[in-house]
C-alpha cells in the first residue's frame, strides 16, 4: 500500500476552486513513487474514508484564499484535532472531512495542505490564468513533499531496525 495519499479537492464548476483536481490530474500522468494520487473533487465522505486507510501522511491540494496574489502557493500544516462540530454529509470543506473522520472513531494521518490563492471562485469552468500558471509548480511542490515524507519514513524505519537489533 502507498505510504502517502495525495488528494485533489475542489469544485471544477467554480473557477479556481478546481485547482486541486487539476493538480491531481497532472500528477496522475506520472504519479510520485509510493503515493496514491486521486481527484476527490467534492466527495468529502469518500476522502474521509480514504484518510482512514493507514497512510503515513496525506497531502491535500486545494484553493485556499489567504489574501495573497492569485496563483501564490502555500504549504499549510492544519490542526486536524480541533473539534468543528458534527459533520454535514452535504458540505465539502476540509474541517467537515476531519470532523467526519473523528465521528468514525478514527484519526487522520499527518496532513499537509498545498493551497493556491484563487483569483475567482465564481460559477464557471476553467482556472484563471494566474492559477492555471501555478498548476505545474503546485505539482512539483507536491512531488517534493512526497519525497521528503518518504525519506523521513525511511530514516525512521532505519532507526527502528537498528534499535531492535541491539
Amino acid at each position: 500500500m502507498p505510504q502517502t495519499l495525495v488528494a485533489g479537492v475542489g469544485n471544477i464548476f467554480f473557477g479556481d476552486d478546481g485547482f486541486g483536481p487539476e493538480v491531481a490530474r497532472a500528477l496522475q500522468r506520472e504519479p510520485p513513487q509510493d503515493a496514491k494520487v486521486e481527484d476527490f473533487g467534492i466527495r468529502g465522505l469518500h476522502l474521509g474514508y480514504e484518510l482512514l486507510n493507514g497512510y503515513e501522511r496525506a497531502i491535500l491540494i486545494d484553493a485556499v484564499p489567504r489574501g495573497g496574489a492569485p496563483g501564490t502557493l502555500y504549504v499549510i500544516e492544519p490542526d486536524v484535532s480541533v473539534p468543528s462540530g458534527a459533520p454535514d454529509a452535504h458540505r465539502m470543506d476540509l474541517q467537515n472531512v476531519f470532523a467526519f473522520v473523528r465521528m468514525l472513531g478514527g484519526a487522520a494521518p499527518p496532513i499537509t495542505i498545498v493551497g493556491c490563492e484563487p483569483e475567482s471562485t465564481e460559477e464557471g469552468i476553467g482556472l484563471s490564468p494566474a492559477v492555471a500558471g501555478a498548476v505545474d509548480a503546485g505539482a512539483a511542490l507536491v512531488r517534493r513533499l512526497v519525497e521528503t515524507a518518504q525519506s523521513v519514513h525511511e530514516r525512521r524505519e532505519e532507526r527502528e531496525t537498528t534499535w531492535s537489533e541491539v
